[in-house]
């Protein structure tokens, strides 16, 4: 069970490593977390986003300040080559939210069932990671940066442990831990303070992508060079990475089709489903213990409000991971009959923006069953009011694990089938990565 397993933390770089084990211990003093220092307060990331690309705090100023940026296309490089590599120590950067030592922040991340909303940490994550690249790519003699720098893919999240305490000190650490020409991987961890130490919670990767200025065209970036030999297996754990995700891409249901094993898998789903009082392949009839596919799934709807937009006056990555994920979870409570539990996130590629006023369309569904774990998809698109046009902006997964055992659920259409195999997949990746 989810409960009783050991997180297995990911290689660090040396100083990382260091940082974990040193300077980790509880106090009752918090650490100074003014401007310049580390930790970071959680509460003071958006603000220095802000600083770095001189966004204004007031939406009316919006379009100017975006005007203003059109001047920072002189400072772009021309080639990466022209760009100073940096070490992974220099992106690294630690945060603090300070739950049990600031009692007043609490109630944000409070949740009914008494332990902290995960939606709210997949923002603090998202704001983190975007904070990290522009560290990395930070030139001293430049007060503004001329770089657009947003959330491109979460390639997973995965956690061990079940609750996350809502009285406890919270710290996450990160680093640029790859680089391409216009790409930084970013690996964070999270860790909670008990009896006076820090254990790990979660260990996240997400892949961010540079832009110009305008956040129309991609921007080079400064290049990583590993340091040390576990820098150097991290650097190669980037490079691996990005080839899963394109043979993961290439393999995806909707280019190619189902292997010989699942082509045989969903036919014995049919076979199953068929009612044997009749002679028709249209008869069909839910095994014992089985949910049909079609009435699994909730759908709910957002409207864009400027209170959530980024730095770049787009609706922010986390708030629209945070809606999915509490859509996911309400969609596996509805579903198992009990709290569910995440264990783990994967693959939510940001496929466009979302514009302030958007109408967003969630719609969540259990695609894949496996005892007492739930694999929900959420799917979401944006609605343009005046020409009724729908576009998909994201796709989530989610692995959770029920307290009790769930029913299995049931394709009946080759489009439910293509979608159970595909949660089929994202499970078993899951659970080779813990």
């Amino acid at each position: 069970m989810l409960a009783t397993r050991l997180c297995t933390m990911r290689k660090l770089p040396s100083l990382l490593a260091r940082t974990l084990t040193s300077g980790t211990s509880g106090s009752s003093v918090l650490p100074d977390m003014s401007e310049g220092d580390l930790p970071i307060h959680v509460n003071n990331v958006r603000s220095r986003l802000r600083d770095i690309v001189g966004a204004s705090t007031n939406w009316r100023d919006h379009v100017q300040a975006m005007q203003e940026r059109k001047a920072l296309h002189t400072l772009l490089a021309k080639r990466q080559e022209d760009l100073p590599p940096r070490r992974m120590k220099d992106s690294y950067l630690e945060v603090i939210l300070p739950l049990g030592s600031q009692p007043e922040i609490r109630e944000k991340y409070l949740n009914v069932h008494n332990s902290v909303r995960f939606g709210r940490i997949l923002e603090d994550l998202d704001s983190l990671g975007v904070l990290i690249c522009y560290t990395h790519t930070k030139q001293e003699m430049q007060p503004r940066s001329p770089l657009s720098i947003v959330t491109a893919l979460v390639d997973k999240i995965n956690l061990c442990k079940k609750i996350i305490y809502p009285d406890c000190d919270i710290k996450f650490t990160g680093n640029v831990s790859w680089v391409g020409r216009t790409s930084m991987e970013v690996k964070m961890h999270m860790l909670q303070l008990h009896d006076g130490d820090y254990s790990p919670v979660l260990d996240a990767t997400f892949v961010m992508v540079a832009r110009d200025p305008e956040n129309k065209r991609p921007a080079f970036v400064n290049p990583v060079v590993p340091e040390t030999p576990e820098e150097e297996e991290i650097f190669k754990q980037g490079e691996l990475n990005k080839l899963k995700r394109v043979d993961f891409s290439t393999a995806s249901l909707l280019k190619m089709a189902p292997t010989a094993e699942e082509r045989n898998i969903i036919h014995d789903i049919f076979l199953h489903t068929l009612d044997t009082r009749t002679v028709s392949f249209r008869s069909r009839k839910l095994p014992p213990n089985s949910v049909w596919m079609e009435d699994a799934k909730l759908k709910g709807l957002q409207i864009c409000h400027p209170q959530e937009r980024n730095i770049f006056n787009r609706i922010f990555g986390g708030f629209l991971m945070r809606k999915a994920f509490e859509l996911g979870w309400a969609t596996a409570c509805s579903y198992g009959g009990s709290r569910p539990f995440i264990v783990s996130v994967d693959d939510i590629m940001f496929q466009r923006p979302v514009e302030v006023g958007s109408l967003l369309l969630l719609s969540g569904q259990v695609c894949y069953t496996e005892k007492n774990y739930i694999q929900v998809r959420v799917h979401s698109e944006v609605c343009d009011a005046d020409t009724r046009e729908h576009q998909t902006t994201n796709i989530f997964h989610f692995t959770f694990i029920s307290e009790n055992e769930v029913p299995g659920v049931v394709p009946k259409t080759y489009g439910e089938s293509m979608l159970y195999l595909d949660g089929k997949r994202h499970f078993a990746a899951v659970m080779r990565e813990i």
